[in-house]
């Protein structure tokens, strides 16, 4: 059954550390991703979905264990602070919810600094970016691990879907029937969306031509998927969905692994 390979987001690092090597970092990824969507789609006991995750995040570390940082840069005390006041006040979502819309203000009046941005969102979108010979050891590694398992479709999350995406575009012989975009920040403004490669024309991206569908999954309050709807931005964009996941853990690979959104779009593949 296992037709899918899925593309990991940030702070994926310590999966390296702990198995030792990028095959275990996969594999025990792939352990985790198929137990959180086989959650989703109703199943029991044990199933097998990924035939393998595409590893790429020991190729951006610079050797540390970071984790990724929120926009404010908050310290873990603060977060805790953070989080204990909106419970009491009652304002889970409403505080997601302005943090999402102050984050889509400041993106708005970047200029030049937008790589000052990634650096405190995300380092590894940072590396990504702006490192080229990263960038290209992280195409080469999802690539591989695509042309390896040749799936019917790819599940991409976070800045994942951002390497899947200038993967299968620097690829044109891999052939998919369906993409699933997770939490995705290709869209970005002023950070990512004009910095992908191929460059966008005339202010739009396409869906890459070994791509048959696309199908793009973002939780309403998710920083990282601003604007949550790509269909704005690429052209070949088959369906969008809005999805309200956790009012705190809103951009988590087990989240959206685990939105039963995904149900319908797998299960022709699936039987």
């Amino acid at each position: 059954m296992a037709v899918i390979v899925g593309v990991h987001g940030i702070g994926k690092y310590n999966y390296f550390l702990e198995a030792g090597s990028a095959a275990g970092a996969a594999e025990a990824m792939r352990l985790k991703w198929d137990r959180y969507l086989h959650g989703a789609l109703g199943g029991t006991g044990a199933g097998t979905y990924f035939s393998e995750i595409a590893y790429f995040s020991h190729l951006l570390s610079d050797g540390r264990a970071r984790a990724a940082r929120s926009l404010a840069a908050l310290d873990a005390p603060a977060q805790q602070v953070l989080v204990e006041w909106a419970r009491n006040r009652g304002l889970g979502e409403q505080v997601t919810g302005a943090l999402k819309t102050f984050t889509g203000w400041l993106l708005a009046r970047l200029d030049g600094r937008s790589a000052a941005f990634a650096q405190l969102f995300a380092p590894e979108v940072a590396a990504y970016l702006t490192d080229e010979g990263k960038r290209e050891r992280c195409r080469a590694a999802v690539a591989a691990t695509i042309r390896r398992n040749r799936p019917k479709v790819v599940i991409a999350h976070s800045l994942g879907s951002v390497v899947a995406y200038e993967t299968l575009w620097a690829n044109p012989d891999l052939r998919i029937d369906l993409l699933i975009t997770l939490g995705s920040p290709l869209g970005m403004r002023n950070v990512v969306f004009e910095r992908l490669l191929p460059a966008p024309i005339n202010g739009r991206g396409e869906r890459p031509p070994g791509v048959a569908r696309w199908v793009n999954i973002a939780d309403k309050d998710d920083i990282a998927a601003i604007p949550p709807g790509l269909g704005g931005c690429f052209t070949g964009v088959d369906v969008e969905e809005l999805v309200n996941l956790d009012w705190i853990d809103f951009h988590t690979a087990e989240k959206y692994l685990g939105c039963p959104a995904l149900d319908p779009h797998l299960r022709p593949f699936l039987t």
